[in-house]
């Protein structure tokens, strides 16, 4: 009697937690080695600093693997061809090759594509890692009272553990997103909803950085309420940069300042901005207008112009704050604003070459990390310096 076939393998999808636990056991053995004999507070501050470095790592990857047209790579998830990696799936890439020569199937893309699958997995289970050990150490400062010489504080933390657990559920809305972006055949509002979350994603990771600071900063109020503005005008453009990107819309426009001859070009904002889609096609599944790519990237062009005059406006205030790390960080926009123009400009004039493309994801996600930092820090309250738990002796 034939034996009934299991409704779903979970052996691919195994394989692949042991190869990214594997991988991620290489930062979490650099981190024990680097701090040890640290108390438990120095160690949650290095993890996370630990995952918000991977994590901006993680967003310039994806930005790659979206640019050198490798996110079909493997066209199925998590695994490759239902396999741990692009060696396991070898036969299914090179009949995939052979059957559509210079298609988004081939050797590298899927190394490109699995490559990022397995940082953003890394990424997860750091999280996961963080999530656990905060919510430990709240518990040890809890329980630990009864154990202290009197006068003697528990160790506390400076953000509730509800923080990283939120992120830690980021971490799967990011996943789901990343599987419909292949399922889904690159559908462009969830390919531009994944960009977004990960720059969340590294917001939410910042905040948490920023807590473990050694002091805050000082802002006034008034350039506090133009950080938040900016921040949320940065927000608007970057979904506007991954929505020219992920319709491949940077070419649309040739010439700068006007447009492929035009101060003001034909448009078609009706089927510009239209969410439910296929890649390439209208709603209706007819191809896409190219007056509409026209209008996506004229209108990330013109966005661009309100951001960067907010955005030197706040850098200006930053730099006669009396506060020496909130004009440390008003240098940084300043630099930042100036870059983001060098390599819009250079994606239009030089024809969207790949490091100037690069630079420009970089380059936001460092705006975002950056504004998010002066904000966390403006907002921490004065923390004195802790005295140092003393156990009494058994």
């Amino acid at each position: 009697m034939n034996a009934t076939p299991a409704l779903v393998d979970f052996a691919p999808a195994l394989r692949m937690a042991l190869l990214v636990g594997a991988l991620a056991l290489l930062p979490l053995g650099w981190l024990a080695l680097r701090w040890r004999g640290a108390d438990g507070r120095q160690r949650l501050a290095a993890l996370t600093a630990l995952a918000l470095f991977l994590t901006f790592d993680l967003v310039v990857f994806g930005a790659f693997t979206r640019l050198t047209d490798s996110g079909l790579g493997c066209p199925d998830w998590p695994g490759c061809y239902a396999q741990a990696s692009p060696l396991g799936a070898r036969g299914d890439i090179a009949q995939a090759q052979a059957t559509v020569p210079g298609g988004p199937v081939s050797w590298h893309k899927a190394w490109i594509e699995m490559i990022h699958r397995y940082l953003a997995m890394t990424v997860g289970l750091l999280i996961v890692v963080l999530t656990l050990a905060s919510w430990w150490l709240r518990w040890r400062g809890r329980s630990a009272p009864g154990r202290l010489r009197p006068g003697a504080s528990p160790p506390t933390l400076p953000l509730s553990p509800l923080w990283p657990t939120a992120t830690a559920f980021w971490v799967v809305v990011q996943g789901l997103f990343g599987k419909y972006t292949v399922t889904l055949k690159l559908y462009p509002a969830v390919v531009t909803a994944h960009l977004m979350g990960g720059l969340v994603l590294l917001a939410l990771l910042a905040v948490q950085h920023a807590a473990f600071a050694a002091r805050p900063l000082v802002l006034a109020p008034v350039w506090r309420r133009g950080a938040v503005a900016v921040l949320a005008l940065l927000a608007v453009q970057v979904f506007l940069g991954g929505w020219v990107s992920t319709n491949y819309a940077v070419l649309a426009c040739t010439g700068f300042p006007k447009c492929n001859g035009h101060w003001w070009p034909p448009t078609d904002f009706g089927q510009a901005f239209s969410l439910l889609r296929a890649l390439g096609h209208t709603a209706d599944g007819a191809g896409f207008p190219f007056d509409a790519l026209v209008t996506i990237h004229m209108t990330h062009r013109l966005f661009a112009i309100a951001v960067a005059l907010a955005a030197g406006t706040l850098a200006w205030g930053l730099l006669r704050q009396p506060d020496p790390g909130v004009r440390r960080l008003g240098r940084w926009l300043a630099l930042l604003i100036a870059a983001q123009i060098g390599t819009g400009l250079s994606n239009v004039v030089l024809g969207w070459p790949l490091p100037a493309a690069l630079g420009h994801t970089a380059g936001a996600a460092a705006l975002v990390l950056a504004l998010t930092l002066l904000l966390a820090r403006s907002a921490a309250p004065r923390r004195r310096p802790m005295p140092r738990a003393t156990a009494v002796p058994a």
